[in-house]
């Protein structure tokens, strides 16, 4: 799939491509939405920001409200050399219809910061982000924005928390990898077997 080679973690910064793709406006959501997301391994509580990170937990409850997040699934487990109780889980919606990408909204901008339990949007480059999750298992302020770090700099959306369930995290981060991936840099990182998104409703 197209989107297991959007990246969230070190190598997309280094690595990731410099030219903007389309920005969608979108409309601001104020206020904390808890949503349920409920995977084959057991629910997730998720608080989003809305009020720190508008256009981020627009699109996410776009694809919500839509549906497009049943049937999905987490199919990325990226664990830290020599720290494999670090490290991120990643999904998305089910193939098909995906939004317009969204602006960037960095973490300079929202003050909002990778730590556990933080939900977090992948990405490419600035503006390429659709329906691709992150969720962080320990701290990862090197994924937070850094106007003089590698890349481009800007680091990921943070934009939401797993207020309950990051047992269920850190159970799938641990989960058997295969060594076949789309994107060279998921090599090894990939779930030998792709966790159901069954359903993601608010709360």
């Amino acid at each position: 799939m197209i989107r297991r080679s959007f990246l969230a973690g070190t190598a997309a910064l280094a690595g990731g491509s410099l030219v903007a793709g389309p920005v969608l406006a979108q409309t601001a959501t104020p206020g904390v939405v808890r949503l349920i997301m409920t995977t084959g391994e057991g629910p997730l509580v998720l608080e989003l920001y809305g009020d720190k990170a508008p256009i981020t937990v627009a699109n996410f409850l776009r694809y919500v409200d839509a549906g497009l997040y049943n049937r999905g699934e987490i199919y990325r487990a990226s664990q830290a050399p020599g720290a494999p109780e670090i490290g991120l889980v990643q999904g998305g919606a089910r193939p098909g219809k995906l939004f317009p990408p969204i602006a960037h909204e960095s973490t300079a901008m929202t003050g909002l910061t990778h730590v556990d339990g933080t939900l977090s949007m992948a990405r490419g480059a600035l503006g390429t982000a659709t329906s691709d999750f992150f969720i962080i298992c320990g701290g990862a302020p090197y994924l937070d924005a850094r106007p003089d770090g590698a890349g481009d700099g800007a680091g990921y959306a943070a934009f939401g928390q797993v207020v309950e369930g990051m047992e269920i995290v850190r159970r799938i981060l641990e989960m058997p990898k295969t060594q076949e991936a789309e994107n060279p840099v998921m090599k090894g990182q990939m779930l030998a077997a792709p966790v159901p998104i069954i359903t993601t409703v608010r709360a």
